[in-house]
């Protein structure tokens, strides 16, 4: 009979199977983009060593099931090239991935492909996993190019969503109301028209940049600055799955990347040990802590731009169950 060390293959990015002597490795693909010599890679090790297939997971990550156990060093060192291609923060790369309990970070395509994208999404991943990884807590952060939330964000512990300040070109202005139309339509109706001239509602405008795509003389352009509306605390599972709610709106990139960097801190002085693997996830102990507390960490030496605007408090909803009238 096998001895299996669960705990040491799960951390190295090996799934425990359910067959008998068999794990699937977990490569990481952070923003959810990767080169085609790579995914060859990919494809062979799944041929070499595992049953052929490989299945896509929900983070942008790819599974390669149908390993061997006595193949797992021998796939370490296949997942050598795509570790340093994929720019994997860890200095170590003969020995596949350091750390699974910060999960892959996904993104949608961004604005290398869709025309509502904001901002790199890609690029913005790939940061946040080298500020973040390999960290063995268990935190999830997705990011979204603009407010369609096309990656889904709000089931994340951090949910960045893109943003953009319109830029108004009176001059460019032809009056055809295609920005208000479709403001209205596609997004929240934050534009009317005054004497003839466009304007902007500011407290309503979620910078979504739909005016930008629709105005056929470009008089709405993106912003320069790059903004970002942030969701915390949103989870799925048994106990109480929920959505992120908004705490930031108009927050910069290095703000953003510092918040997540010091979530760390907070969960290693507060996280429950006592829990199987030490995993706990972020909102739970927000619960427990209060929200003011992790505000108090989160914020640590975060100076925010002046154009940021803060949630003094953030409420959640969720399913709840109650156990203890279930089984009375």
């Amino acid at each position: 009979m096998q001895d299996i060390n669960v705990k040491a293959l799960k951390k190295n990015a090996f799934r425990q199977s359910k067959v008998y002597g068999e794990t699937a490795s977990r490569v990481r693909i952070p923003g959810g983009l990767i080169g085609a010599n790579d995914m060859q890679r990919i494809v062979d090790i799944a041929n070499k060593y595992g049953n052929g297939e490989i299945f896509l997971t929900n983070r942008q990550g790819v599974e390669i099931p149908g390993i061997k156990l006595e193949d797992v060093d021998k796939v370490h060192a296949e997942l050598k090239d795509i570790i340093e291609h994929t720019q994997i923060n860890q200095e170590d790369t003969d020995h596949g991935y350091m750390s699974s309990g910060t999960r892959n970070v996904p993104g949608c395509p961004g604005k290398r492909l869709c025309v509502f994208g904001c901002y790199d999404t890609t690029e913005f991943a790939r940061k946040m996993d080298k500020a973040i990884f390999p960290n063995d807590r268990h935190v999830k952060v997705a990011f979204t190019g603009c407010s369609n939330d096309c990656a889904h964000v709000a089931l994340n512990d951090f949910g960045i969503l893109g943003m953009t300040e319109p830029q108004y070109h009176i001059d460019r202005c032809i009056g055809c109301e295609q920005c208000v139309k479709y403001c209205k339509v596609r997004s929240v109706g934050a534009l009317s028209v005054v004497n003839g001239k466009i304007k902007r509602d500011e407290n309503k405008c979620i910078g979504c940049g739909v005016c930008v795509n629709y105005c056929p003389t470009r008089a709405w352009t993106r912003s320069k600055e790059h903004y970002f509306r942030v969701k915390i605390m949103g989870r799925t599972g048994k106990q109480n799955p929920r959505l992120a709610q908004d705490w930031l709106k108009w927050a910069d990139e290095e703000s953003i990347l510092k918040i997540v960097k010091n979530t760390y801190a907070y969960i290693d002085e507060y996280i429950d040990e006592s829990r199987p693997e030490g995993k706990e996830h972020i909102g739970y102990i927000v619960d427990r802590t209060g929200f003011e507390e992790f505000v108090k960490w989160a914020l640590k030496d975060v100076e925010l731009n002046p154009k940021c605007q803060v949630a003094s408090r953030v409420y959640w909803d969720g399913k709840h169950y109650d156990r203890e009238n279930e089984l009375s």
